[in-house]
């Protein structure tokens, strides 16, 4: 009996939602449609970071099996990127692919350190305004990156766009059984082929490979002058790498109403790079576009969807090269484009809520949408936005301090009481708030209502002091809270505040 009981107490493990028959349809599509879509990128920043079209291929295979595994964002996409592209290339174009691979491995290695100290929480830091600059930078980079498939082509390239652009907006209005960008990518290809039409292909983009990738060593001399020659291009990896990253998983957090493992993530992402590198892999991180083709136009939310993604993308340019080369430019162009508009927030630019919403948070989106573009790097633009924001945010609360003094009845003492948030920004302003030439001789500042956070407002709290003494007045600071006691106690007068 006792058996039975704890049988039926025994708590039952969840089935894989994946392994539904719908949701396993779901997430086959999207990995297709992820992989055709990865393979001009990939080839592209190849190019971009001065190495074979191999290398990122590869690197895209491994980095979305690898992070599939390892990583804390179900459905997001990982795979060579052009953040990551620009960051190795003056050392792949100087020293050669081997120390490439090197700074990937010791930056996937950084990621891991990074991921362990912590560095996930950073991101509540964030404010929702740059994540606001960060989306639509993106969207505009998206669709600039098409903008060079569109010149100097044959007319017929305009044509077939528009068909594909037709297809992803009026396919799902019928029916979503089957993802419309992979039913727009299988017509055109399949028109163009059988009529002959002369159109710019996926093979014109570069060389597919045709052998699977080898687990091998960089041929590099481990010294230590060449640790401390990648050690800048790899500590730029793990950086520009986990804030893509971050970002992206925060975005599709968002989309899908889920909650991931930012710090899974982080070390995830340290995994695959490294992964990576051992395969002769460019390194690289989560890709917005992609992911937004996943998890959006696809509707895939687990992580089979990028498993497969990587797994799809080994299997069409090796196995399949000859098919995948002849798909047209046009397609992917159209499914890019898609994205980028659905990418982009124009709630946030419509003039009623530009109309509403305080200037300091339209300029930090602006911000970061203008570092970004003229930089052509996420990270540093969000950087650029967030640094922005905490100078708008100090200056709004540096001009919420306020003072105010009343004279006791009989005359010998001012009581001056300041309400709010004391540090560098607003302390200085603190100094010039008092009457220290007509002043009976003995003051009082009140500190109930304010908090002292740093340095700075210890040195001004000295400097107030110190004018009183001057004029042989007495100062006496009263009700200050625990935590800024202990820094005034240890601070006051060790600042040689002077005269």
């Amino acid at each position: 009996m006792s058996s039975v009981l704890s049988a039926v107490n025994r708590p039952r493990l969840s089935r894989p939602s994946w392994l539904s028959p719908k949701v396993f349809r779901t997430e086959v599509l999207a990995g297709l449609v992820v992989a055709l879509a990865l393979i001009p990128e990939a080839i592209s920043f190849s190019i971009l970071a001065g190495v074979d079209p191999r290398v990122g291929l590869f690197a895209s295979f491994t980095m979305a099996v690898t992070i599939a595994i390892c990583g804390g964002r179900p459905a997001m996409i990982s795979a060579a990127t052009g953040a990551i592209a620009l960051v190795v290339a003056p050392l792949a174009k100087k020293y050669g692919l081997d120390y490439l691979i090197a700074a990937v491995i010791l930056g996937g290695a950084i990621q891991i350190v990074l991921a362990v100290l912590g560095v996930a929480k950073l991101m509540r830091f964030i404010p929702r305004s740059v994540m606001v600059g960060f989306v639509n930078a993106l969207a505009i980079l998206i669709f600039a990156a098409q903008v060079p498939h569109l010149l100097g082509v044959p007319w017929l390239v305009y044509p077939l766009v528009a068909v594909a652009l037709a297809i992803m907006v009026g396919l799902p209005r019928l029916t979503r059984a089957v993802p419309a960008p992979l039913v727009a990518i299988v017509l055109l290809t399949v028109v163009t082929v059988f009529v002959g039409v002369a159109v710019p292909t996926v093979g014109d983009e570069g060389v597919l490979p045709d052998s699977l990738p080898t687990l091998g060593l960089p041929q590099i001399p481990w010294t230590l002058d060449t640790l401390t020659l990648i050690a800048p291009y790899a500590l730029g990896v793990a950086l520009v790498g986990l804030m893509e990253s971050l970002m992206t998983a925060k975005l599709v957090d968002d989309i899908t109403d889920t909650h991931s493992n930012k710090t899974r993530e982080a070390w995830g992402q340290g995994v695959a790079n490294i992964v990576t590198g051992f395969f002769g892999g460019m390194g690289g991180c989560a890709m917005i576009g992609q992911t937004m083709i996943n998890v959006k136009a696809s509707g895939a939310r687990t992580r089979l969807s990028t498993f497969l993604a990587g797994v799809f993308l080994l299997v069409l340019v090796v196995a399949l090269g000859d098919v995948v080369a002849v798909i047209p430019m046009a397609a992917l162009v159209a499914v890019m484009s898609i994205v980028a508009v659905s990418t982009f927030d124009w709630h946030s630019v419509a003039p009623a809520t530009l109309k509403r919403m305080p200037y300091g948070e339209t300029i930090v989106m602006l911000a970061t949408v203008a570092t970004t573009l003229a930089t052509h790097n996420l990270a540093v633009g969000v950087v650029v936005g967030v640094l922005t924001a905490m100078v708008i945010f100090a200056r709004r609360v540096a001009r919420l301090v306020e003072v105010t003094s009343v004279l006791d009845p009989d005359g010998t003492t001012r009581i001056y009481s300041v309400h709010g948030e004391l540090f560098f920004a607003s302390s200085n302003d603190l100094v010039g708030q008092f009457d220290y030439a007509d002043d009976p001789g003995n003051v009082v500042i009140d500190m109930a209502h304010a908090h002292v956070w740093d340095a700075s407002s210890v040195a001004a709290l000295d400097a107030i002091s110190t004018k009183y003494a001057a004029r042989g007045k007495t100062v006496e600071i009263v009700e200050l809270n625990t935590p800024s006691a202990r820094i005034h106690d240890t601070l006051a007068g060790q600042l040689g505040v002077g005269h």
